[in-house]
């Protein structure tokens, strides 16, 4: 009987350590999903020497209707001239300086720079860009946990040597500048990580459905500079195997108002004329500008995955001579950025040379 009650004492203890242990792993796996899905709040993130390899591309479609004033039955398409440009660039960013709580440094490397240019007849245009002296070029900046660049004094050195670039070196007749994408360039750098950085409490904690607004720069292939109003909204938050995604929704309308810190790549050049139809026409009035986008943005990791901003404006302008007719131009304007993965590093930038 005593052997039995020993035997049977061990089993019921064999049997509750077994109970412990299921409830440990299940208490342990409980205590890792909350690890995973612990942070809070929406910040950019880096580890030390860890680079980080983009590709950005901003395209554009222009349309110029001549004579707007005339029905288009009467008139067919003979007052229509179309043309496109793109600009396709890979940039690495890599941490130099890595401060979780106060101010990260970070180093950018123009890898590669491609810009693509179709004339009003459907031709390539094979004129070198301003923007393809980027290649190679770097820069450091700071930039907060909350994704607010603190310190783009060396970016706007490179702008504005980028921009002298623009212009012909003989100015016998003048100062004239050549059709360039800088603009381009800097609505990729100027603003990265706005979408995060531009929310008015940065250390308030993520919900779906929260809205905030910000501004953002709008490239153009004519010299005037614009801004668009944006509002993004924190549409819903994924999960995925790489991490929470927060799919941040864009909406884009006009603005006057323009920033004074913002860069300009033509301050300091004086007077000066543009080349092509763009310098040709004057008095440009924005009329319209409506578009949308979307972002990914892990949460887990602080990174950026891809966004897409697109949008339409239409403006008026004049032309010389006195002549009454007010040309109508359409943009169709495309911006994005793509996280590249890693298996790409070794190859990305000979695609592009």
């Amino acid at each position: 009987m005593k052997t039995a009650l020993t035997i049977f004492t061990a089993l019921v203890l064999s049997v509750l350590a077994g109970c412990e242990g299921a409830v440990s792993e299940k208490e342990l796996a409980a205590e890792k999903e909350l690890a995973v899905g612990e942070k809070k709040l929406l910040t950019v993130d880096f580890q030390k020497d860890q680079s980080l390899r983009y590709r950005f591309v901003s395209r554009r479609d222009i349309e110029i209707d001549w004579d707007p004033t005339k029905k288009q039955a009467k008139r067919g398409r003979e007052h229509i001239d179309k043309s496109s440009e793109s600009m396709n660039m890979v940039v690495t960013y890599t941490p130099i300086e890595v401060d979780p709580n106060g101010l990260t440094t970070i180093k950018a490397t123009c890898e590669s720079v491609k810009i693509d240019r179709s004339s009003r007849k459907g031709q390539r245009v094979k004129k070198r860009d301003a923007v393809q002296n980027l290649s190679g070029k770097s820069f450091t900046f700071t930039v907060s946990p909350s994704g607010k660049i603190e310190d783009y004094s060396q970016l706007d050195e490179l702008i504005s040597e980028i921009g002298k670039k623009a212009f012909r070196p003989d100015s016998k007749r003048g100062k004239i500048k050549e059709p360039d994408m800088i603009t381009d360039f800097i609505a990729t750098q100027w603003f990265l990580w706005d979408s995060v950085s531009s929310r008015e409490k940065a250390d308030e904690e993520f919900s779906e459905g929260q809205t905030w607004k910000s501004k953002l720069s709008v490239p153009n292939p004519m010299v005037i500079r614009r801004a668009r109003d944006v509002t993004y909204t924190l549409n819903e938050i994924r999960p995925t195997e790489k991490g929470r995604l927060a799919v941040i929704k864009s909406s884009y309308s006009l603005t006057t108002s323009i920033p004074r810190t913002w860069p300009n790549p033509y301050a300091g050049a004086g007077l000066f004329q543009m080349s092509g139809t763009f310098g040709f026409l004057r008095q440009y009035k924005v009329l319209d500008l409506q578009g949308q986008g979307e972002e990914l943005f892990n949460i887990d990791t602080g990174q950026i995955e891809q966004y897409n901003q697109n949008y339409q404006m239409q403006m008026d302008a004049s032309l010389p001579m006195g002549i009454s007719t007010k040309p109508r131009i359409t943009v169709q304007q495309k911006l994005t950025m793509q996280l590249l993965p890693e298996k790409q590093n070794s190859t990305e930038a000979e695609k592009q040379k």
